[in-house]
């Protein structure tokens, strides 16, 4: 599948998955297309663990709370950062991974697999995310930010539909056509 491809196909999905496997040579290639990714100042503040052990990722998926719904995926891959300022006391923690989330998920689709970003869900008030870190060994100076589900899914993607072109991307100014 081409880029741009992927990135017109590319959509979130909470839907359930198949049982088949993925293969870990599959988990390493999406994995690489994360680490790819650009970071501020190349501090490459991004690290991943993936899940592909039955046991551990139900370990990990009971301790998300509420659940998420159908979520049944074969594998998974966490999303760790780590707060270094890069340039002028900035961090750009937060832009690193989330390219590396992106590139992960568009060679998720690519792969002919599915995902969703979760990050708001585990990272808010209750912290599930620390639970999550510790339960996969997670050291000090880390913070799990993202899981991402990695399966085949058992019904057609189909994403949300997009605000026409013309409402959101303009040419020289904002409102115009360029012409």
């Amino acid at each position: 599948m081409d880029t741009l491809q992927a990135i017109a196909d590319r959509h979130s999905y909470r839907g359930p998955y198949l049982s088949d496997l993925v293969p870990r040579e599959d988990l390493v290639r999406i994995m690489e297309a994360g680490l790819a990714a650009p970071s501020g100042c190349n501090k490459q503040t991004t690290s991943l663990v993936a899940i592909d052990d039955p046991e551990v990722l139900e370990r990990v998926r009971a301790l998300i709370h509420p659940p998420l719904k159908r979520e049944n995926a074969p594998a998974a891959i966490c999303v760790l950062t780590q707060r270094v300022n890069a340039y002028r006391d900035k961090c750009f923690a937060v832009q690193d991974y989330s390219a590396a989330i992106e590139n992960m998920l568009l060679a998720i689709t690519a792969l002919g697999y599915a995902s969703c970003w979760y990050e708001g869900h585990i990272t808010d008030d209750d912290r599930i995310c620390d639970r999550m870190a510790q339960e996969l060994g997670v050291p000090e100076g880390y913070d799990l930010v993202c899981y991402l589900p990695v399966g085949k899914p058992d019904r057609t993607v189909r994403g949300p539909a997009k605000a026409p072109f013309a409402e959101r991307a303009w040419f020289n100014a904002f409102g115009s056509t360029g012409e």
